[in-house]
């Protein structure tokens, strides 16, 4: 069976401005809940929206567009907003699902399933994985979408990519492998300086000893990869989804015959890649070639 995840959305709609990759249906959902639950304790508090702007340190039309579910709140917000109101933890509870509305709709259940994943293989071919990426690499891979997103769309898609990469803080650590294309490292997205950046980034990361980076060869005669990406994401109970991805669309397979072909696949493609001990080296080289 192959599950397409709530909400498939055309990643560079115009016209989105605060709420990224929607077209309305947040506005709908958690964030409308939340907003209106915020609007609920503020007036019980008795203060108007310059003043809980002024106690929190947020203007009042930022306050307006958080309670009518226009924009995504940080999670020191709403953890302020709680304490400041005593909402007694009802607006905090909220924060995991406000969280992840700020992704694309089209990726918002693969946001929750990464973020549950005991393990995590990526395989990348035509830009550096979002877990991997710098932020500036990440915004110039922004700037670069057609039709152009705004620039708050931007800086809020920046800021989503970089809370994933909390999954490398996890306790216990998940393992993560990615095999990335030699092609995604000869690309310098962005300019000269922000790859550069973004190979010290490969190289840093490449270090945790639980991440593995491999490199895939334009050289070699056999790749078992030329599908395109994709990622496979493991379960605390031993289940396999994967995640495919392109053009603003995704799916999630779930159907055990399909994800273990998708598993198989990646197992040949890192035995295919460089070792990874080979990959840090041969991205020191493509550093230093810059």
């Amino acid at each position: 069976m192959v599950r397409e995840p709530e909400g498939t959305a055309e990643v560079g709609t115009p016209g989105v401005d605060a709420v990224p990759g929607a077209s309305g249906e947040l506005g709908s959902g958690i964030l409308r809940v939340f907003g209106r639950q915020l609007k609920r304790f503020r007036l019980r508090a008795g203060l108007d929206r310059a003043e809980f702007g002024g106690r929190t340190g947020y203007s009042t039309a930022t306050i307006a567009a958080y309670e009518q579910g226009r924009r995504v709140p940080p999670s020191r917000f709403i953890d302020a907003a709680d304490e400041l109101l005593d909402a007694g933890g009802v607006l905090q509870e909220m924060k995991d699902e406000v969280a992840r509305a700020q992704y694309p709709a089209f990726f918002r259940d693969a946001a929750r399933l990464e973020a549950e994943a005991v393990e995590l293989w990526v395989y990348g071919t035509h830009a550096v994985p979002g877990l991997l990426q710098t932020g500036e690499y990440m915004r110039a891979v922004f700037e670069m979408w057609r039709p152009l997103l705004n620039e708050e769309t931007v800086q809020q898609r920046v800021t989503a990519r970089l809370a994933r990469q909390e999954v490398f803080a996890r306790k216990p650590a998940p393992l993560v492998s990615f095999v990335i294309d030699e092609s995604v490292l000869r690309r310098p997205l962005g300019g000269r300086s922000v790859m550069r950046g973004q190979l010290e980034q490969l190289l840093l990361v490449g270090e945790f000893r639980n991440v593995e980076i491999q490199v895939m060869p334009l050289n070699r005669e056999d790749n078992a990869g030329v599908d395109g990406p994709f990622t496979v994401l493991h379960g605390d109970g031993g289940d396999q989804v994967a995640y495919l991805e392109a053009q603003g669309r995704s799916t999630i397979v779930t159907e055990r015959t399909e994800v273990r072909g998708i598993v198989s696949r990646y197992g040949i493609i890192r035995a295919q890649a460089l070792t990874p001990r080979e990959s840090l080296a041969f991205i020191e080289k493509s550093l230093g070639e810059l």
